[in-house]
């Protein structure tokens, strides 16, 4: 066999394990909308996004409602993915959230909800990553897989959009390529379904498509 069939081998392998069934949450649709006037459980479109308060990678607590008023895209992250590293070297994730952090409405958000032991874990794996991915914004650790669950992410990446309000207004996928590089968009023509949402609440419209499929690797909860 040739090297670059082995190599061509290896990587269907590398992509089979990263999308393991087994590492899925127990439940993957998004909950309910919390009753008014009380703190939501689960997270819901058009309802409020549940509160959390996570650690950076440098011990530092980052609190969701410290960032009232304000814009918050949540992008779940694992940098040993596949697709999160072509989406970050390549696709729609390229530079998207350094060119967002720069707005002063906007904040924006990785989570990565990865248990111990599993792959991506850990703060110097991240750290590295983030360098090698130019990323600015914080990524947060949620080992506990608490958070994760808390929002349904089911995938790296799977992205949520929160506006001003501190409504969830979008849920899903970054965009509609699947392959993680924005070469593959379904009907020929790439959407970035999160700049797209951004957009819409920064113009004070309606999201025009408020939910879509995440693809990528499942996330890598504990047991």
């Amino acid at each position: 066999m040739t090297p670059r069939r082995i190599a061509i081998l290896l990587g269907a392998i590398a992509l089979a394990a990263c999308n393991s069934p087994k590492a899925s949450p127990p439940a993957s649709e998004l909950g309910p909308a919390a009753p008014p006037g009380r703190a939501a459980e689960r997270a819901a479109l058009g309802a409020p996004a549940p509160d959390f308060e996570l650690r950076d990678l440098d011990g530092k607590p980052v609190k969701l409602s410290a960032f009232a008023g304000k814009i918050v895209v949540l992008e779940w992250f694992n940098p040993g993915c596949p697709y999160v590293q072509r989406a970050h070297a390549k696709g729609s994730l390229q530079g998207t959230g350094s060119r967002w952090d720069a707005d002063p409405d906007v904040v924006w958000l990785a989570i990565n909800s990865g248990a111990p032991g599993k792959q991506g874990h850990g703060a110097e794996t991240n750290r590295e990553a983030a360098e090698r991915f130019g990323i600015k914004h914080p990524v947060l650790l949620d080992e506990s897989g608490v958070v994760g669950r808390k929002y349904g992410a089911t995938n790296t990446p799977h992205m949520f959009v929160i506006d001003a309000k501190g409504v969830l207004v979008y849920a899903g996928a970054i965009d509609n390529s699947p392959d993680g590089e924005g070469e593959s968009p379904s009907d020929g023509k790439l959407v970035r379904y999160v700049e797209q949402a951004l957009e819409a609440v920064k113009a004070g419209r309606a999201v025009p498509v408020a939910k879509t499929e995440a693809y990528g690797c499942s996330v890598k909860y504990g047991s």
